[in-house]
């Protein structure tokens, strides 16, 4: 049901992604889904957050966000849990101990964020466009430690053999710098030129520009393993994984 960072956090940081498997909710969204705008059935989902929460032994409910590939990130210092309206954000992050920051993805980057101190913890969803138009610069800058201080964890993502895409995307990363060209290979489909597109390595460029030295990606592709993890490029209409991460006492 989870899979937890391979990475040196201090001890007080606890971290993990979900998987598909473990939950209640039908086909096609079996079984662990935790998004409520995906057409699933919504006491489905209620339940599945409830057994996150009872399995996951979290301090306090996780502040679900509402994605939409934003480059916005909120602090959840002052932010109530149980609040029935989420706030458009596609990232979040705190402080304070027992605050549960979380982000959904099926195929987009989960990225989590601690530092060596384990005084803070982060959330990030970064799809192409996200990344393209700087969530991940914008939340990194946004912590209150230097960058070197960081830890960041990339989890289950759509990984370059199976992510292709068009002129658009490889455009948009290249007009940030010309170095992210090598992160695309160039495909002929029907005579149109498409690419297959390392978001990962993106990202990971980006953070080490960033002066990230401390990333500790967990190679897994989310469109590859079926039978573990969500993918909407696979599937289309499909559930969501969580990554959360949160500071213990």
């Amino acid at each position: 049901m989870f899979i937890h960072p391979d990475w040196p956090a201090p001890k007080q940081i606890k971290a993990m992604c979900t998987t598909r498997e473990g939950g209640v909710s039908q086909p096609p969204f079996d079984s662990f889904n935790l998004a409520t705008h995906v057409n699933d059935d919504p006491l489905s989902v209620l339940q599945n957050r409830e057994l996150l929460r009872q399995s996951a032994v979290l301090p306090s409910a996780p502040f679900w966000l509402d994605q939409r590939h934003t480059q916005d990130m909120v602090c959840l210092n002052d932010v109530d849990s149980e609040s029935w309206q989420p706030i458009v954000a596609d990232a979040a992050w705190t402080n304070q101990k027992q605050q549960v920051a979380v982000v959904m993805t099926a195929d987009c980057l989960p990225i989590l964020v601690t530092n060596k101190q384990g005084s803070l913890v982060a959330a990030i969803h970064a799809g192409w466009k996200g990344a393209a138009e700087g969530i991940v610069t914008k939340s990194i800058v946004a912590l209150p430690d230097r960058p070197e201080n960081l830890l960041v964890w990339i989890g289950p993502a759509i990984r370059q053999s199976h992510f292709e895409v068009g002129e658009d995307v490889f455009e948009a990363f290249l007009s940030l710098k010309a170095e992210n060209a090598s992160f695309f290979q160039p495909l002929s489909v029907q005579s149109e030129l498409k690419y297959l597109a390392d978001l990962p390595g993106l990202v990971k460029s980006e953070l080490q520009d960033l002066g990230v030295r401390n990333i500790y990606d967990s190679g897994l592709c989310s469109y590859e393993n079926e039978a573990q993890f969500y993918s909407y490029r696979r599937d289309g209409q499909t559930g969501r994984m969580a990554s959360l991460i949160w500071i213990t006492d």
